[in-house]
């Protein structure tokens, strides 16, 4: 048995309500126009106009992980510009041990907005820290990763967010898997303590083998509190093959039967840019990379994987312009596909698959271009 845990593991913590429910937003014709407070980390705080396109009334919740720069109620704007119905957002640097703390003017923005915008916090799927390792055999070093941790899940109840995704982490090769599972078992039992009348707690958790998924839960003691983040990418990497029909319902069952389908809170939507079962996580834009359309549409035609979050981590090619068209178009097609389920889950034919890859590309195109004529920060331009 391999030493190591999968860096890629992703967990989310959440505290469920029996009672949570989620209305959809209604699409409209016309492009609605709304007043929003934007900022930015060099500037100051500016009222602007921005035009917020309609989101598709779906009850498959597609959305993307979206900058929080200037502030974490920007993520929410961020969202709605690409006609998002669900997003991810980090809570604050996810490459530092601290950050300063949540402002109360950007709390209070953030739960206005929340609800001015119409996303409910199920549908919001916070990331945590790179850095945390819970399962770290050293207790100091474990000790640094809980803090962070728990930090995390206060700004989330701050926030009256209910799910929270990390990454566990290693054995960093001086522990058993088993005794790193352990030590993050213990970690989210203790945090469940610590937050104990929260609104936000402890939620999902995921690794490369299922079976190490069901091992965690297994030993976490609130089990309405403990849920898990499927990522396409990760799970292509590590052996499932989830790019035919039969692949997808395997691979679900298998879950099924490891962990419990009740486990599960959200998906990262990401193509790989590798073969399957390489052990590579390196994602790609949807239906450039191996998986193709078809896998995506497999998942937006199944009903178990309804009214939960469903994000892109894909490359958004336009970190500068700020349009990020390309999720936009990666949105469009994942509605598109959700739509065929009155056809068995299938387009009617393969043109149809290859005419979306195709406006994918020519989105991916475009933000190129745009990215190559956006100034730099010396004002001078990326490319000519």
């Amino acid at each position: 048995m391999a030493r190591n845990i999968n860096r890629n593991f992703s967990s989310s913590m959440a505290k469920r309500k029996s009672n949570v429910i989620l209305a959809a937003v209604e699409a409209t014709s016309q492009t609605v126009t709304k007043k929003a407070r934007i900022m930015y980390e060099s500037e100051d705080i500016e009222d602007v106009t921005e035009p917020v396109p309609h989101r598709a009334s779906n009850p498959w919740k597609v959305g993307a992980h979206v900058s929080a720069a200037g502030g974490v109620e920007n993520a929410i704007l961020n969202a709605s510009k690409i006609g998002a119905n669900a997003f991810a957002l980090f809570l604050k640097s996810q490459r530092k041990w601290t950050s300063p703390p949540l402002r109360p003017e950007s709390i209070s923005t953030f739960k206005s907005s929340m609800k001015e915008y119409g996303y409910g916090p199920g549908h919001v799927l916070p990331h945590g820290s790179y850095l945390i390792n819970l399962g770290n055999p050293d207790s100091a070093k474990r000790e640094k990763s809980y803090d962070c941790f728990l930090d995390d899940l206060r700004r989330c109840e701050q926030l009256g967010l209910e799910l929270y995704n990390f990454h566990p982490g290693s054995t960093v090769g001086l522990a058993t898997p088993s005794e790193s599972i352990a030590f993050i078992a213990e970690c989210i039992n203790r945090a469940h303590q610590d937050t104990k009348d929260s609104k936000a707690g402890s939620g999902n958790v995921i690794g490369s083998d299922f079976a190490h998924l069901g091992e965690i839960i297994s030993q976490v003691e609130d089990k309405t509190r403990i849920g898990v983040c499927l990522d396409t990418c990760h799970m292509f990497a590590a052996g499932y093959d989830i790019r035919t029909k039969e692949g997808w319902l395997s691979t679900v069952t298998e879950f099924d039967t490891r962990v419990g389908l009740e486990y599960l809170r959200g998906m990262h939507l990401n193509d790989s840019k590798e073969g399957l079962g390489l052990k590579k996580d390196r994602h790609e834009n949807l239906g450039i990379g191996h998986l193709s359309l078809s896998a995506f549409a497999h998942i937006l035609t199944d009903p178990r994987m309804q009214d939960i979050p469903l994000i892109l981590e894909t490359p958004s090619h336009e970190e500068t312009s700020k349009d990020w068209g390309v999720w936009q178009k990666e949105l469009e097609v994942l509605n598109k596909l959700s739509k065929s389920v009155e056809e068995g889950g299938r387009l009617s034919s393969e043109a149809e698959y290859d005419q979306l890859t195709q406006e994918i590309r020519e989105a991916i195109k475009a933000a190129s271009r745009k990215a190559r004529k956006s100034p730099t920060k010396d004002g001078s331009k990326k490319g000519k």
